[in-house]
């Protein structure tokens, strides 16, 4: 089924690093999901592939106008290709989906069933995990759980990249880092309405797996983000004078147990080394915090002001538009 830029309903965006072996099985089964059904697209987003994998994707693009490839000159993360991905997307629902054959095209169609019984996102469940259990499943439960806690948005499995949103939603949602997960939270926050789904999830048979324990602090990190983001962005008096009440009840705390030594053992108030590496480490740790989430605010406003995205893009294979060569944005 082709279709022009007017009637596309429905954009399928897949981000991909060095998946040169998963790409031909996953675009069949994506055209078996949805051929008949929809009036689709397909945007492929190659974030810096080193393996063989554009070459497969131009041959997709040469036979099939409803492909579309988008090819970064580097890799800038799933977040930077996701987000290109919805920038260039034209149909009203944008599907995001992972490229290594774990998430089930064939769960498309519900996805947008549900979206469509009046929701705004429809997030995947990847209910039965087909994944390390150490490495993977018991910190993406523990993850999961968290952003949930913190957020107030209650979802099983934040880190499936198979979810379904209204492009309205994410015309609102700037991303950043590894932003892409808290997209339901932020979208929440915003009045959106959430839906989860369980989905198929496949074990991996090809290619090798791009993440692992190394993410989580990152993950972490930018949970603190959001959560400063979404509560705090338009009163940081709040956050900044509640740690600073904190900071001013633990000296008061450590002074009364500094007099208490001195009064008590004659210990020598100028030379307690509890007080003085207590002092130290527990201003280092605000300062680092502070600064991070002041640099975060600074790098939003930068890119925002002026229009910034977070990738270059080397080119883009378009039916409708034609080979671009060299597009920088």
């Amino acid at each position: 089924m082709t279709h022009d830029k007017g009637q596309t309903e429905l954009s399928v965006v897949v981000p991909l690093l060095d998946e040169q072996e998963n790409l031909r099985p996953l675009y069949d089964q994506i055209r078996q999901a949805l051929d008949g059904r929809y009036a689709y697209e397909i945007i492929f987003v190659d974030d810096g592939s080193t393996d063989g994998s554009f070459q497969v994707l131009e041959e997709f693009h040469d036979a099939d106008p409803n492909v579309r490839v988008i090819r970064f000159r580097k890799n800038f993360g799933q977040t930077a290709a996701l987000s290109a991905g919805f920038s260039h997307a034209r149909g009203g629902i944008v599907i995001a989906m992972d490229a290594d054959l774990q998430n089930d095209p064939a769960d498309i169609p519900m996805l947008v069933a549900k979206l469509r019984e009046g929701y705004d996102v429809v997030s995947g469940w990847r209910k039965q995990r087909h994944d390390k259990a150490l490495t993977r499943r018991l910190p993406s439960r523990m993850a999961n759980w968290l952003i949930s806690k913190i957020t107030g948005v209650k979802l099983h499995d934040y880190g499936c990249t198979l979810k379904a949103y209204r492009r309205e939603v994410l015309a609102q949602t700037k991303l950043y880092g590894e932003m892409h997960r808290f997209i339901p939270a932020l979208a929440s926050w915003s009045g959106a309405q959430i839906a989860e789904c369980v989905v198929n999830h496949r074990p991996r048979t090809a290619g090798v797996a791009k993440y692992g324990l190394g993410r989580t602090w990152k993950v972490i990190l930018d949970l603190i983000t959001v959560k400063f983001l979404g509560s705090f962005s338009t009163k940081p008096i709040y956050i900044f004078g509640g740690l600073g009440g904190l900071m001013a009840l633990f000296a008061f705390l450590l002074g009364l147990m500094v007099i208490s030594q001195k009064v008590n053992a004659g210990v020598d108030m100028s030379g307690n080394p509890l007080l003085l590496l207590t002092a130290v480490l527990f201003l280092t740790t605000i300062q680092f915090i502070l600064m991070g989430l002041l640099a975060e605010l600074l790098v939003r406003t930068y890119h925002e002001s002026q229009n910034r995205p977070t990738y270059v893009i080397r080119e883009i294979l378009d039916a409708t538009d034609g080979r671009g060569d060299n597009v920088n944005e």
